[in-house]
């Protein structure tokens, strides 16, 4: 896929407006431009330091530009291809290397072609790597340990794969520093965290990792996780993470010249973006439809249940609901929902549904699988 490039965006008033002048053969996604620059500037308005939206969520460009038009100026990028994305279309953005694993060519190319100067570590091996490949470049750079810390109140635990246990953050912090790096430290609770305690948490333990390091930092990242609200999952408000964020950071006593960063993605995108798609065939316990897990639909194998509703732009639906299975357009048997869809009880071929708050990863995971790619967006004035 290439990041950079899309075409011409049609616009409607609603996904509703759309289905009824399109009647579109294929899923589409609507997309609020408005409602995303609003969460960005919200988002930027409540945090008491830089937003790095988290590319890997959502990289479509115009997703991208409604963020930045809400004041996103900061991007927490994982590859090159993303560190690029970011800088050819936003050249007065700063790019963020967050991925704990790097190549030394993506290295190399993100500090001189894209002025990236964080680059995250989470073990010896990489620090020296970054070492190695930046050479005497590296006192620009901040090296930005990446603490792991207790997934509370997460749907994903993020840090079974990444982050260094305390001691280890404590010896990447001192050897950051004894190599000429600006030592920086970051976290992540876990994805779709619903427990603003979370933070809580994991600060008081950054705060005994840096009492025992004994050093200054010169950034504190923490993290992403900002939950979105689903079918079956109604979040805090986003002012009690910020309150714990704040009590937690003020409990460290950090010097001014640090800068304090999260990199939230779901919160942002979510749900900015409904998809339609049409079903092909309605069975009398089953829907059949044009987009699927191999699709936009894959975070439904791991717990994420999105609203959903029926547009049917000639008729009445019926009132009465029932569950309907979901099947997949491919033909592996694979793909098909964990779960049933709620849809009025005169649901048929040809109608179509409404997928909510359908924003992060869908679009950025999706795959060509059997020649089936939902490929087409389309902007709407509102959602409801």
């Amino acid at each position: 896929m290439n990041l950079a490039a899309h075409p011409a965006i049609e616009r409607f008033r609603s996904p509703s407006d759309m289905v009824a002048r399109l009647r579109p053969g294929e899923p589409v996604y609507c997309i609020d431009r408005t409602a995303l620059a609003a969460t960005a500037r919200r988002f930027v308005d409540l945090f008491p330091g830089r937003v790095l939206y988290a590319v890997k969520c959502n990289p479509l460009p115009i997703v991208l530009d409604a963020l930045h038009e809400g004041g996103i100026g900061h991007f927490d990028t994982a590859s090159i291809a993303e560190i690029d994305l970011v800088g050819r279309r936003f050249p007065d953005a700063t790019g963020y290397f967050m991925h704990p694993v790097k190549a030394p060519e993506a290295i190399d190319r993100a500090f001189d072609e894209f002025r990236v100067r964080h680059f995250v570590v989470d073990h010896p091996g990489e620090l020296d790597k970054m070492a190695e490949v930046l050479g005497e470049r590296r006192c620009e750079c901040v090296a930005v340990v990446r603490l792991a810390t207790p997934s509370k109140g997460a749907k994903f635990n993020l840090s079974a794969k990444f982050g260094a246990p305390p001691a280890r953050a404590v010896a990447l912090l001192r050897g950051a520093a004894r190599m000429g790096f600006q030592p920086g430290l970051c976290f992540h609770v876990g994805s779709q965290c619903l427990d603003p305690a979370a933070w809580t948490v994991a600060l008081d333990l950054t705060r005994r990792v840096l009492a025992e390091a004994g050093l200054p930092i010169r950034c504190l990242d923490v993290g992403g996780g900002f939950p979105a609200a689903y079918a079956d999952e109604t979040p805090p408000p986003l002012e009690d993470f910020m309150a714990a964020i704040r009590a937690g950071v003020a409990a460290l006593a950090l010097r001014d010249d640090c800068v304090l960063m999260c990199e939230p993605g779901r919160a942002l995108v979510a749900g900015a973006t409904s998809l339609v798609v049409r079903i092909e065939l309605a069975t009398d316990d089953a829907v059949h439809i044009n987009d699927g897990i191999y699709g936009s639909l894959i975070a439904a194998t791991i717990g994420i249940r999105w609203p959903v509703s029926l547009l049917r732009p000639d008729a009445p639906v019926a009132n009465a609901t029932r569950p309907f299975r979901v099947f997949g357009p491919t033909c592996d048997n694979l793909d098909t929902l964990p779960f049933a869809f709620e849809l009025p009880a005169d649901a048929r071929t040809g109608d179509y549904i409404r997928i909510d708050r359908i924003g992060a990863y869908a679009a950025a995971l999706r795959t060509g699988f059997n020649g089936f790619l939902p490929s087409r967006f389309v902007h709407v004035d509102r959602l409801d």
